[in-house]
């Protein structure tokens, strides 16, 4: 449905996230992937979907120059906020059981940010959810980042593996979001193109 209204562009997803590209494969699109190291460093001033929304456009204009007149560049950004701080991806395990512990028995944000950019223009997109967890164990979340070893997620946690069946009570919004993309207004905003 959608591949055909963007048979004009080249589809370009600056992502090495498993779970972002199985989201572009699941929406039926083609593209392509081509990445970038960048350093993800934000003001400390910035705040909440500021700071997806800045390292997602970041990461887009890292490819600044580059972009032929049919490509479009797809990047975007994800963080847990939590008591007015952002939690990024964990150092180690440490740190890991440490931010599991502060989001036990608690709500907090899922924020992403999905930056599209042509060679003549950018815009960005964001999207918040708000996931609760019931009260973790330490043992509950031990067995977690033993077996799973959630250190590339935001958070500590994926919430479409184990610790999200046990421990999540309530997601508000997107799900997909949680997961890293929300979906949905991805393919609004690429039907409206």
């Amino acid at each position: 449905m959608l591949k055909n209204k963007l048979a004009p562009y080249r589809i370009i997803l600056a992502s090495s996230s498993p779970r972002r590209q199985q989201f572009f494969k699941d929406l039926d699109l083609d593209f392509e992937i081509r990445l970038k190291e960048i350093e993800e460093i934000f003001p400390n001033t910035l705040k909440g979907e500021e700071i997806t929304n800045y390292l997602s456009i970041l990461k887009a204009n890292a490819f600044e120059g580059e972009l032929q007149d049919n490509e479009l560049l797809i990047t975007s950004d994800t963080i847990v906020w939590h008591q007015n701080r952002p939690l990024g991806k964990p150092k180690d395990a440490q740190e890991a059981f440490e931010i599991l512990q502060s989001l036990s028995n608690n709500t907090h944000e899922v924020i992403t940010s999905v930056c599209f950019k042509t060679k003549h223009k950018t815009e960005v997109i964001s999207e918040t959810t708000k996931v609760t967890f019931n009260a973790l164990s330490d043992e509950a979340i031990l067995y977690y980042l033993d077996h799973y070893q959630p250190f590339d997620k935001a958070g500590a946690y994926g919430i479409q593996e184990w610790i999200g069946f046990i421990g999540v009570s309530k997601v508000e919004g997107s799900y997909t979001n949680v997961m890293g993309m929300p979906t949905d207004k991805v393919f609004a905003y690429l039907s409206q193109l």
